[in-house]
């Protein structure tokens, strides 16, 4: 058995942060083309802390922490992509992040909360039936997912980026395998991995559709009939908890080869097709420089072995 190991990453603007255990990186090529590098220790409050380390809690506490992490890089990959941007007024800035995140956060409830429920109760009379809701409900969000998926994919600064998203898991297979961590080596990788964030989004529409059924069973058994409206207020304060346990969901798919698991890792494989691109050798020299930066002197360490890297990206 190889050993597990917290690594993985995302990408950013013109380059890739990557996690390693105490810190991470990101390095961005900047519009001049020169490769700039920031690297941050890190520990995880699941590390220091027995209520967050427990199933389900810790994964509420990594997502949080990764959203965390993941927005201020990519703001940092921002700022160096686009510096005649980033030299404006730093509170109209700050105005415009914070608006920009409000709109994305209500779109989002919009599209894959509302829109889903809505088309249910109209389309289908089902609504006392909290698992066959739940399941058609569920149909549509992952529906409307794929096809924003597939939507913005064609978006060129998108596909760019998806590009850096490929050049991030070749680099993580090679790191895996032991084998020298190199352009050539890493390029020989799938951009396909069992931990990706896209694989963990479909688990936790899945994860949703049980959780959800469950309340509204609840709910149901109690008052006898459910709104919209309340079906709504109860689902939304739950979605933390839904991540929890999709977050449980891939750990185990990703090491399980059971025929259950292999089942529920498939759809997110398939679905790395539209996230991932085939990067050029130029993305994953950055990539490479993101990893290596990350352990720092400790990389040494690592090098030649081989490991599970076990960090959803």
């Amino acid at each position: 058995m190889k050993p597990n190991i917290l690594v993985g990453g995302q990408a950013v603007i013109e380059g890739v942060m990557m996690r390693v255990p105490g810190a991470y990186s990101t390095a961005v090529r900047d519009p001049k083309g020169n490769l700039r590098l920031k690297r941050e220790n890190f520990a995880s409050i699941t590390q220091s802390s027995t209520f967050w380390s427990k199933p389900i809690i810790r994964g509420i506490a990594s997502l949080y922490e990764a959203m965390k992490m993941g927005m201020s890089t990519l703001q940092w990959s921002a700022d160096i992509s686009y510096p005649e941007e980033s030299n404006n007024d730093s509170n109209f800035s700050k105005f415009l992040d914070t608006l920009t995140t409000f709109i994305s956060i209500s779109l989002a409830i919009l599209l894959f909360m509302v829109l889903p429920m809505w088309l249910t109760t109209q389309l289908l009379n089902i609504e006392k039936d909290a698992i066959l809701f739940n399941l058609s409900s569920g149909a549509f969000r992952i529906l409307f997912f794929i096809i924003y998926l597939f939507l913005i994919s064609r978006i060129k600064d998108v596909s760019r980026l998806f590009q850096y998203h490929g050049a991030e898991h070749k680099v993580v297979y090679n790191f895996e395998s032991g084998k020298d961590i190199s352009i050539k080596n890493a390029q020989s990788f799938s951009t396909l991995h069992p931990r990706c964030g896209t694989s963990f989004m479909f688990i936790v529409l899945l994860s949703a559709i049980f959780v959800f059924a469950a309340v509204d069973t609840i709910t149901i058994y109690f008052f006898g009939k459910i709104s919209l409206s309340i079906r709504l207020l109860s689902h939304l304060p739950l979605i933390p908890l839904v991540s929890g346990v999709g977050y449980e969901l891939i750990k185990i798919t990703s090491k399980s080869e059971s025929m259950i698991f292999r089942i529920l890792k498939k759809p997110g494989i398939l679905l790395q097709n539209i996230t991932t691109r085939e990067p050029d050798d130029k993305m994953v020299e950055v990539s490479i420089a993101a990893i290596k930066d990350a352990f720092g002197d400790e990389y040494e360490e690592y090098r030649g072995k081989q490991f599970t890297a076990e960090a959803i990206e």
